[in-house]
């Protein structure tokens, strides 16, 4: 009887030799199943986009990417993690999105696991502070967020996990060193929808802005600018100087 095949893991593999990868074509990376509800499919576009829109990364020419809902895998023969939002920082989204290597986050093509993971509590059976804890654990994920909204696990709204020694440890996410950003709780209107809202923030608190609120942050000023230039005119006027054109 043939010996039984036995899929490689991560860690057995060299990730810069491609000739090594396992074969990933059978793999599921899309299932067409509903994401989540419409407050936790805003929330994590909220936690996307304003990094690709205002922030210009962890330091000194460090890549990252950020995705919601992407398959995470760990091994071939595991089913995939799925975060509501992951990124990575000293690692760049590839070329080409659309070949079935790059359309989940595979850890031996990526090199590494997530830098951090977010996942948004939507009801009591998502295991996110108990599988999904051992389960982010094993794959080495440095920092592990859970976002509950409602507080349905009875625990708090928003806490954070650091990885120590192989475990994860309580501690405050309102600032991830690894990462160079923070995560806090910001009452305000996004999208039309006022709520309580998860967001990124720099190391002084300040949030990172989305791409509506960074160009109505530049209008703005531009108008600012251009109200100052028009009381200085009237004053150069009542002065009885004529502005330079």
């Amino acid at each position: 009887m043939n010996a039984p095949i036995r899929m490689p893991v991560a860690d057995e593999l060299d990730w810069r030799d491609p000739t090594l990868w396992p074969d990933v074509n059978k793999l599921v990376t899309e299932d067409d199943t509903p994401v989540d509800n419409p407050f936790a499919e805003k929330q994590m576009r909220l936690l996307t986009e304003p990094l690709y829109a205002s922030w210009p990364g962890p330091g000194d020419g460090r890549p990252f990417r950020v995705l919601a809902n992407v398959g995470l895998y760990e091994r071939v023969d595991r089913p995939p993690l799925v975060p509501d939002v992951m990124l990575g920082v000293d690692t760049r989204s590839p070329d080409d999105l659309l070949i079935k290597g790059h359309r989940a986050w595979f850890t031996w093509i990526v090199g590494k696991s997530p830098t951090a993971v977010i996942e948004i509590v939507s009801n009591l059976e998502g295991g996110e502070d108990t599988d999904k804890v051992t389960d982010y654990a094993d794959l080495g994920v440095p920092y592990y967020i859970i976002h509950d909204p409602l507080n349905q696990l009875k625990k708090g709204v928003l806490r954070g996990f650091a990885l120590r020694e192989g475990r994860y440890v309580a501690f405050d996410p309102r600032w991830l060193p690894n990462v160079s950003l923070g995560l806090v709780l910001w009452h305000g209107t996004y999208e039309d929808v006022e709520a309580d809202w998860l967001r990124w923030c720099d190391q002084d608190g300040s949030l990172i802005m989305t791409g509506a609120e960074r160009a109505a942050a530049a209008e703005k000023k531009a108008k600012s600018a251009e109200e100052r230039a028009e009381r200085l005119e009237a004053q150069l006027r009542q002065l009885g100087a004529e502005p330079s054109a």
